[in-house]
């Protein structure tokens, strides 16, 4: 199974004005976004399943892509690891995931599933990490694939 994080690219600050599952890109969130949905696509199978936090900066993100996905409360801020991976059924599933969401969720999926003892990983704006579970030696591994930045595109 590969499992795909995008976090979503860089939005409006917080701030009491504005609910934060309305935050929109900024201006360079969207040329993040636009960079980053460019590489995914030339790099993605076209039968991924792609999931979507509620967020509205979420949605953007994953709007640049130009594929079908689906909106999941359990991607929205405050949700856990445990239920990130439920959602995604790893590591038994098959085929490519492709999720867009936020911080801290997205570090701490990847910290869990590549064993880092600091139950965290920083995840960029706009970055993707695409890990791989598999069979090694009749163990099952996890590894990291690639970790791209939209900065460095």
């Amino acid at each position: 199974m590969d499992l795909v994080l995008w976090r979503h690219a860089q939005a409006q600050e917080a701030s009491p004005e504005i609910d934060d599952m309305a935050r929109a890109l900024t201006a360079q969130g969207k040329k993040q976004a636009a960079r980053m949905a460019g590489w995914l696509d030339r790099q993605l199978p076209a039968n991924t399943r792609i999931f979507v936090s509620p967020a509205h900066r979420t949605e953007q993100t994953a709007t640049a892509l130009g594929r079908k996905f689906k909106i999941r409360q359990e991607l929205a801020p405050g949700g856990t690891v445990a239920e990130l991976l439920e959602l995604v059924q790893w590591p038994g599933a098959t085929g490519t995931v492709l999720l867009v969401g936020h911080q801290p969720i997205l570090g701490q999926t990847i910290a869990r599933l590549i064993e880092l003892k600091s139950g965290g990983c920083p995840v960029k704006k706009g970055a993707v990490w695409w890990l791989r579970n598999g069979m090694r030696e009749s163990m099952t591994e996890t590894w990291v694939v690639t970790v791209q930045s939209p900065d460095l595109l």
